[in-house]
Formats: C-alpha cells, sequence, structure tokens
C-alpha cells in the first residue's frame, strides 16, 4: 500500500465517493457522469473493481 506525503496509508483499491476528486477521477477515466459512479458506489460498495464493473455492466 502506497504512503501519502503525510504520511498516511492510502488505499487505491477504494473509491471515495464523499471525496469529490475521487469521484470525478473515476467519471472522466470510465466516461460517465459523477452522478453515475455515486450511485454505483452506493449499490455495489468502495471496491474500485466493483465500481468499474458496474459502471461497464450499466453502459452495455
Amino acid at each position: 500500500m502506497a504512503t501519502t506525503s503525510r504520511g498516511r496509508n492510502q488505499d487505491r483499491a477504494r473509491v471515495a465517493g464523499g471525496q469529490d476528486h475521487e469521484v470525478r477521477y473515476e467519471a472522466k477515466k470510465e466516461g460517465v457522469s459523477k452522478d453515475a459512479v455515486k450511485k454505483a458506489v452506493r449499490d455495489v460498495g468502495n471496491s474500485r473493481k466493483k465500481v468499474e464493473a458496474d459502471l461497464d455492466h450499466r453502459r452495455s
């Protein structure tokens, strides 16, 4: 696990639905709206893999 400059652990396998910059990044990466990312986090949890799979499933 990576460490931030403040010495905190950073978990890149999670999407923090309440952190606007993380939601914005994931939305841009997946080509969806921020609301779609927030809904996916609510529906499947904050695992990045599950969120991305849910977003892919909704698009197809």
